[in-house]
């Protein structure tokens, strides 16, 4: 991920009852992760944990 400046990561907060869904999306590979966390929790843990789950996927992508 590292390396490419025009590279965004966008998040998507979707309410689902006492959850919330956070997607993080990859501006370049349009790859994209989700995470379920309680709506108690910290926008940003949330967005933190959404982010190294999206890291990890994009480190499995450019291992291929």
């Amino acid at each position: 991920m590292a390396g490419n400046s025009d590279r965004k990561v966008y998040f998507e907060y979707v309410p689902i009852g006492p959850q919330i869904k956070v997607s993080a999306i990859d501006s370049v590979t349009k790859a994209e992760v989700s995470i379920i966390a309680p709506r108690s929790a910290m926008r940003k843990d949330m967005e933190t944990l959404a982010l190294r789950k999206l890291k990890r996927a994009l480190e499995r992508l450019e291992a291929k």
